[in-house]
């Protein structure tokens, strides 16, 4: 089959998958394996040995990201329990002062969204947002606008949230680079979508605390100081991204050897999260009071939200080697090699172009890993090279957040805001976190090969 009719293949199969989620309302998992399917088959692949692709796709996706991602979520509903996102919130308002508490909002949500799920966090935190908007008279979204910019950066740039680990995986990135470069884009572009798009907004929208938010608010205020200490709650947080960076320091610094076998045991992201949940399990659970039984409830609890989050990681696997075993991955791969165009703008443009038009971040980021994979396999390119590439995924599935996606809408409905006043401030939010975000990582891609 020429390149060109496999192109065409792969265009119609993307165009299913998306026909699939926005028009039928089908559950990404099954429209990604359809799709799949469909390109395989179109392709001419056989189909006994493209159902071995599709178990193999899958198998080999979950054998990494269904154990990390069980694990962050286990870690996340402890913390979400015991108050230590809250703890971080009051800490970092009060050191920072209530002139800067945008900031302390937007370091917040990049803080705590690094172990717990984004639409989760904002459910624990608003309630501050509230109070904050109640005490000075300002707008909701003067301090809704940094947490969420936080909450955005840490749910699509950092690891171990499911979707960076679920790009790294895909393109086999180490997740040392990941976190560092995830860092790097994702600070300027919390800081400029947060803070200080914040202040813009909040300044020419003003939005009220609804009145029966306002009595619940009121209702619900939360006595500090049963709260799980900031320092206990920071370490047990940075715990993991420390142990992950190990794992590459003592792969370049160290000689090979027992100590640096050490390292690297320790700091494989499997080791890192098992320590950092038990420590969790240990110090925000059973020194706080909590029962065996309870202990196990939630861990168990907080498996249930994490088993779609795996089953759609895994099918965006499935759809990445039917690329590959499909022969598509080659012919894009040739195409790129000749056009001389920079992978990490094809990556944001690809991931851009879906997060448009079927709403998901998720989905968008899967799909452009996807599509990427075969490429970057048949490119000798770094660590590092692959990890801004990874990061472009991630900025390009950020932007452009509007009615199709639910995060729009969880947003609108917790600020009571009408639908023109949440694209001016949560879409406009999410494109600045997306294009600053890419600007950094484009501006780095000169620098490493």
């Amino acid at each position: 089959m020429s390149g060109v009719s496999l192109i065409i293949i792969t265009i119609l199969g993307i165009s299913l998958l998306l026909y699939l989620i926005i028009r039928s309302k089908m559950q990404a998992f099954l429209a990604l394996l359809l799709a799949s399917i469909f390109i395989g088959l179109m392709t001419g692949m056989d189909p006994l040995a493209l159902l071995e692709t599709i178990e193999e796709g899958m198998g080999g996706a979950l054998g990494f990201i269904a154990i990390v991602v069980g694990l962050g979520a286990m870690f996340g509903e402890v913390l979400r329990t015991s108050g230590g996102a809250e703890r971080l919130a009051f800490t970092l308002i009060d050191t920072f002062g209530e002139k800067r508490a945008q900031w302390a909002l937007g370091f917040t949500g990049l803080i705590v969204a690094i172990p717990v799920f984004l639409d989760v966090a904002l459910v624990i935190l608003i309630p501050i947002v509230y109070s904050l908007a109640m005490r000075t008279g300002k707008s909701l979204l003067f301090y809704a606008i940094p947490l969420l910019a936080g909450l955005a950066v840490a749910h699509s740039f950092v690891p171990p949230t499911p979707g960076p680990i679920a790009i790294a995986s895909m393109l086999g990135v180490d997740l040392a680079w990941m976190l560092l470069f995830g860092f790097i884009a994702g600070l300027p572009a919390m800081i400029v979508a947060g803070p200080l798009f914040g202040r813009f907004i909040g300044n020419r929208i003003h939005v009220p605390v609804p009145d029966h938010i306002r009595a619940r608010a009121e209702a619900e205020e939360q006595e500090t100081s049963d709260l799980p200490s900031f320092k206990l709650i920071l370490f047990i947080i940075l715990l993991p991204l420390i142990l992950i960076l190990t794992n590459t320091a003592g792969e370049q610094l160290l000689n090979e050897g027992a100590v640096q076998q050490v390292f690297m045991f320790i700091g494989h992201p499997f080791v890192a999260l098992i320590i950092a949940t038990l420590f969790a399990l240990h110090f925000l659970g059973r020194k706080r009071g909590l029962t065996k039984q309870q202990l196990q409830d939630m861990s168990t609890k907080a498996l249930e939200p994490a088993g779609i989050v795996i089953l759609i990681t895994g099918a965006g696997g499935v759809f990445s080697e039917v690329l590959i075993q499909s022969g598509v991955g080659d012919v894009m791969g040739d195409m790129m090699a000749a056009s001389g165009f920079p992978l990490v703008l094809l990556a944001f443009l690809i991931a851009t172009g879906v997060r448009v038009a079927q709403g998901s971040a998720t989905v968008a980021m899967l799909t452009a890993a996807g599509l990427i994979s075969p490429i970057v396999g048949l490119v000798d390119l770094s660590q590092p090279s692959l990890a801004l590439i990874a990061v472009a995924i991630a900025c390009g599935a950020t932007v452009l957040s509007h009615v199709n996606d639910s995060g729009f809408w969880l947003v609108n409905r917790f600020l009571g805001m009408s639908e023109k006043d949440t694209l001016k401030s949560w879409t406009v939010m999410e494109t600045i976190i997306g294009v600053v975000g890419f600007l950094v990582v484009f501006a780095l891609s000169f620098f490493f090969n």
